[in-house]
């Protein structure tokens, strides 16, 4: 499990969960809209979108899209159980994303842009040393 604080966007927390959650079955038209979001019930691995205004608008699945406005907060929890992530707004749609991460969810987060490549290189840094000094 890796610990997770960095800032990010709304849309690429937004592309995060899809990514990991219904990337192969989403309607491409939900794919492209960035008001639309996923959520699954708590039983499955809570995801669950707060937002001033929101309309459910169709289930497939597991999942049940959204269309969410002015979005405050992002609840994420993956089916295993190991990844456990929130996005809170700072500022309109940029926000912070906050939690724990597995090796899985880093690659979804990389590739979505929560993470940036200066993340994982100081984190891959960090671990080096770690490692050095446990080694000594």
């Amino acid at each position: 499990m890796v610990a997770i604080d960095t800032p990010a966007s709304l849309e690429s927390f937004r592309r995060f969960v899809i990514s990991s959650t219904c990337k192969s079955y989403a309607p491409r038209s939900y794919l492209e809209d960035f008001e639309v979001f996923a959520e699954r019930e708590d039983s499955l691995g809570a995801i669950y979108v707060e937002a001033a205004d929101k309309v459910t608008l169709k289930k497939i699945r597991d999942i049940t899209f959204v269309n969410g406005k002015d979005v405050l907060g992002i609840i994420y929890n993956s089916k295993s159980g190991n990844t456990s992530l929130k996005w809170r707004q700072l500022r309109r749609t940029n926000g912070k994303v906050t939690g724990e991460a597995s090796a899985n969810s880093l690659t979804n987060l990389a590739e979505s842009g929560v993470l940036t490549l200066d993340w994982v290189e100081n984190y891959l840094k960090k671990k080096a040393e770690e490692t050095k000094t446990e080694t000594s």
